[in-house]
């Protein structure tokens, strides 16, 4: 299983971004609706910015020995790739070509030429949806969330545990565009298994692109699914082809078959996407103990030489074309040879992978996981073990960061609202401090004096409604209350919240001639048999 614009849109058709103070409880409807409802108290639209500084485990000598270790693995052992025409291209480089089959070769290559390629690349770039207001930026401080991506089922508590299917693929992007604490859209938050595979990827974009205005992807997993799903991107943001190969508009994930291995389609994308200009993030999905080495030094290291070999193809192709690392090295239960996710061997290579990112000065992605069968403490604490670690990774843009249980196999509403609390937390954590006067609050402080209280001054007014985070899900009230109320626990308030929030979801705007062109497309590619498969 795959872990895995702007431009011409007329002023009435765009999306505001939220403005001032946050929605209270008792406030009434949302003055935008449409991305922020009157369900919940919502902060607002933002890209955070995560100033603090990152945790480093490894010391100067460490990312050394670790970035030595890659290059000798990419010098003297090589990667093999499972596509002719990306051998062919490092063949033209001057890269060593070995074992060559009917599927590839291994390639060796050198260090000053896989460090040549990757300084090429960029340190941060931007995405532009059709809504220009949900433009996203990936690198520097910048820190983005996006929805649960590619699970085979989905759960809540009303229906239990249940295959996937195109309602449930619905209901999840909705809740992707509704909470201004996902930035973008992956990839299908469930797989809707009810649509042959041929046409999936064309009435899930549809879908998409109608229910959400922030930045959407594509899959590598074949040249139409990827070359459909640039050309409906390209139709909904209204864009002529040089619009689009312009700037980033979209973008896809690859993942390497670990160890040591790019597959044909992956690559694919990936090269297809950097003929055009867009962004490409180079995901090894490395389990210590089982696909990299039992050692977390080890596993950086196979993790980084099979980014970095890819990265070097991308830069080869379209110099500056803007990429991202991306690390989902974790470790394995040696008892039973399961993933394991959220753990304290995850945190760390997810830290170390930030360091070497830095070093190589590119973007860094990594994920919200957890191995639990339900929205639980289990789920909870591996989902802050992993949120923790993307923070103090100076990691730019988390993947899953909503919906994720069982180690990706599960789709979960009542975890994606329960993730969505704690990501406005993070976000409000990110907020920068401030020290002048006012904040100092000198002035308050002289006039309580000795003994008395701050609720009634001005200063307190003047600021109380916004001055602390307000949880939406969260219940701060005594044990009475909560009692008085029917004790209701936190996983049955999200599920009380995702239906409410369905009920009053409302689609963002898309001018009628896309549409009309995007159905055009849809029904023209399904009639061409949409993407050859196995079945």
């Amino acid at each position: 299983m795959s872990e895995s614009a702007a431009g011409g849109i007329p002023e009435d058709n765009q999306i505001k971004r939220p403005q001032g103070r946050l929605i209270r409880r008792s406030g009434g409807r949302s003055r935008n609706k449409r991305g922020t409802g009157s369900v919940i108290s919502q902060i607002p639209w933002s890209v955070p910015i995560n100033s603090d500084r990152p945790t480093e485990p490894l010391p100067p000598e460490g990312v050394e020995a670790i970035h030595d270790g890659a290059m000798r693995v990419l010098e003297e052992i090589g990667i093999e790739f499972l596509n002719h025409e990306a051998v062919e291209i490092f063949r033209r480089e001057g890269c060593s070509i070995e074992n060559e089959t009917a599927n590839g070769a291994v390639v060796r290559m050198g260090r000053d030429f896989v460090m040549e390629k990757v300084a090429l690349a960029p340190s941060q770039f931007t995405i532009t949806p059709r809504n220009p207001e949900r433009e996203i930026t990936i690198g520097g401080n910048h820190m983005v969330f996006g929805n649960v991506s590619s699970p085979p089922n989905y759960s809540d508590l009303d229906r239990g545990r249940r295959i996937g299917d195109r309602a449930s693929y619905r209901d999840f992007i909705k809740l992707s565009q509704y909470f201004n604490c996902i930035h973008f859209c992956g990839g299908y938050p469930v797989e809707p298994m009810d649509l042959h595979p041929s046409i999936r990827h064309l009435d899930c974009l549809h879908d998409k692109l109608l229910l959400t205005d922030k930045v959407v992807h594509a899959y590598s997993l074949g040249t139409e699914r990827v070359e459909d799903v640039m050309e409906m991107t390209r139709i909904a943001a209204r864009l002529t082809h040089e619009e689009f190969e312009a700037k980033p508009r979209m973008y896809t994930n690859i993942n390497s078959t670990s160890p040591l291995k790019h597959d044909w389609p992956m690559i694919d994308g990936l090269m297809r996407l950097a003929r055009k200009g867009q962004p490409t993030i180079v995901t090894p999905f490395t389990l210590a103990g089982a696909m990299s080495p039992i050692t977390l030094a080890g596993t950086v290291v196979q993790s980084i030489a099979e980014a970095l070999c890819a990265i070097a193809l991308i830069q080869t192709i379209r110099a500056g074309c803007p990429c991202a690392i991306g690390t989902f090295s974790s470790n394995v239960d040696m008892r039973t040879g399961a993933p394991a996710f959220g753990t304290p061997d995850y945190m760390r290579t997810t830290q170390m992978t930030g360091q070497m990112a830095r070093f190589y000065k590119l973007p860094l992605r990594a994920s919200n996981t957890c191995v639990s069968n339900a929205p639980d403490n289990q789920a909870t604490w591996e989902s802050a073990n992993s949120l923790f670690a993307a923070m103090t990774s100076g990691v730019n843009m988390v993947y899953h960061a909503a919906g994720w249980l069982e180690g990706g196999l599960c789709a979960s509403y009542e975890k994606f609202v329960m993730d969505c609390e704690y990501l406005q937390q993070l976000i409000t954590y990110m907020r920068p401090v401030k020290w002048d006067p006012d904040e100092i609050a000198f002035d308050a402080i002289a006039e309580v004096g000795h003994g008395g209280h701050f609720f009634g001054i001005q200063h307190t007014q003047d600021r109380y409604e916004t001055a602390f985070y307000s949880p939406f899900l969260s219940d701060w009230s005594n044990f009475e209350n909560w009692r008085d109320r029917g004790s209701i626990d936190s996983v049955h308030r999200a599920n009380t919240l995702w239906k409410r929030i369905l009920e009053e979801f409302e689609a963002p705007p898309m001018a009628d001639d896309s549409r009309l062109a995007l159905e055009e497309f849809v029904e023209r590619r399904k009639r061409e048999g949409g993407a050859p498969t196995d079945f």
